[in-house]
Parts: C-alpha cells; structure tokens; sequence
C-alpha cells in the first residue's frame, strides 16, 4: 500500500508538471488520475487502520466495516477527481484544440514511460499480494487491495491510452486523438468507480457471507445429532474476515432445558472452531412439537374464540 502511494505521488507530479508544459489533455487527464489514486492510497490506509480497532460499547460487532466505508469513499473519489476531470479535458480539446510542439512531444512520451514502468511495478507487487493471500477471489476480498489493484490496473491502461493519443497526435497532427484519449481515460476511471462504489454498497447495507461459507454452516447444523432440522440461517459479513451468523433450528424432542442449554453452548463451540470467520454466533433454538401445538389450527381457533 505504502509502495503505491509513494508511486502515484511521484508520478502525479511528473505528469502534472509534464502536462502543463507540454499543454496535453491526454498527460493533465492522467495526472488527475494520478492525485485521485493518491487521495485513494490515503483512504484506504486509514480503512486498514480503523478497521483494526477492538469492539466497543458503541459498535459491539468492531469496526471491520470500516474498510467498506472507506473503499466507497475511493470509488467517489475515483470517479469525480480522475473520471469527471479526463471528461473535461477531452471536451476542452475538441472544443478549443491543443498546440503542442516537438519538444513537448517528446517530454510527455517520456514522462509516460516511466509512469508505465512505476505503475506496471506497482501492480505486479498488488497481484503479488493477491497470490500470497490465496488467489483468485480468495485473495479480492481485501476492498482496499482490491481497489490497489484496479487502481494499478486502470493506470497502466490510462497510460497506454494517453501515450497512443499523444503519438498519434504527434503523427497526425489531428487533436482529436489526444481528446479521445482522455475521454477513454476517463470512462474507464468511471467504469472502475461504478465496479468498486457497487461492491462497497453491498458490503455496507448487509451482505451475506459467501455461499461457500453459508453451506458450510447449513451442512454443520444439520450434522448435529440433536438438531432435528434447520428453520432459517442468515449471515452477515462484519468485516473482511469475520461474519455474524444467526440460525432457527429445531432440536430432537425429549430434551430438558438444562440439555437444551448444553447442547447449544456445545454447537456453537463447534461451529466457531469449525468455521472461523463466524465471529458471532446467535441460535434461536425451538421445540418443534411445542410450536406445531401453537401453530395448529385447534390451538389457533381456541385462542380466537377466547
């Protein structure tokens, strides 16, 4: 995290000062991306921090969400410093037109080759990463590496783009290719703003854990010998690794409330080893013969009647 930051500050500033000399939309859109993935590097930095803080009082669950709401947070940011901007500097052009010469060229290819040589490093260190907390979708459900990487990801393509522009440019003489580069830069910061703020979105209003987790706790319950059967799970995520679990079983009749009380203290041990990332575990147990007797129409018509 700290190796990303570090890179798109330097490289901020090279392509903004490279920008300004060079009078190119394509090189001042990137640089927009740039500080826009600086602010982000600062946001998550704190979402890894505050993330960590131990439940209180206030937030009995802890503070896991933290990440989510931080990560939103990026997404804007993504979308209005870097997306809005490159739109802005793409209509400009073709609206105005851009005089560049040889010199300013030349210093803004280069300033862009070392942009892509600092960002394709930086992401090859955020997939590094990836691979080393499993891989794959394993390894994606950090928000804030996940949003490293898109970040990475999209400024190696911004790069690209806004290289391509201003070689053709350069080549034709026609502005129209540096201001589509900016455009394109733009609606892909936009697109990865969009991916990024949905995700936050679901995490933040509730999401359920993983289905794989989900059916992992559903086969436990119903591996137990006292559960006669599994009324109702709901999961929750609280954090990147942790998730509230709450499950309505019905145990096997004959039990008194002393067993019942051991057998769910036990379950939940059980559960809590098994799966680690239920970090709070709820069972609301019923008796299924007790309840069908509340719930049968003859009980339901006495208490009406009454």
């Amino acid at each position: 995290m700290l190796v990303a930051l570090a890179a798109n500050l330097l490289i901020a500033v090279a392509k903004a000062v490279g920008g300004l000399v060079a009078g190119s939309p394509a090189l001042l859109s990137e640089a927009a991306h740039s500080v826009a993935d600086s602010f982000n590097e600062v946001f998550l930095l704190a979402a890894l921090r505050r993330s960590r803080r131990p439940a209180d009082k206030r937030h009995p669950f802890g503070y896991g969400k933290e990440r989510f709401f931080w990560s939103l947070l990026a997404a804007v940011g993504i979308f209005v410093m870097g997306g809005c901007f490159s739109f802005f500097q793409g209509a400009e052009a073709l609206k105005n037109g851009a005089e560049e010469k040889l010199s300013g060229y030349v210093a803004g290819l280069i300033v862009l080759g070392v942009a892509f040589v600092a960002e394709g490093v930086s992401l090859l260190r955020a997939l590094h990463q990836v691979r080393r907390q499993g891989g794959g979708m394993a390894g994606m459900r950090d928000p804030a590496l996940r949003t490293v990487v898109a970040e990475d990801g999209t400024a190696v393509l911004g790069v690209t783009l806004a290289a391509a522009g201003m070689a053709l440019h350069m080549v034709t003489g026609q502005v129209v290719w540096e201001a589509s580069a900016s455009l394109g830069i733009g609606a892909l910061l936009v697109f990865v703003a969009y991916h990024l703020g949905r995700e936050a979105r679901d995490q933040l209003i509730g999401e359920a854990a993983d289905p794989e987790t989900a059916a992992r706790i559903q086969d436990l319950l119903e591996a137990e010998s006292e559960i006669d059967s599994v009324e109702a799970l709901f999961t929750m995520k609280t954090g990147l690794d942790t998730a509230l679990v709450a499950a309505r079983v019905d145990l096997m009749p004959g039990l008194d409330s002393e067993r019942v009380e051991e057998v769910a203290d036990r379950i939940k041990r059980s559960l809590a080893q098994a799966v680690p990332e239920a970090d709070e575990i709820f069972l609301d147990i019923t008796d299924r013969p007790a309840r069908e007797a509340r719930e049968s129409p003859a009980a339901t018509g006495e208490r009406g009647g009454a």
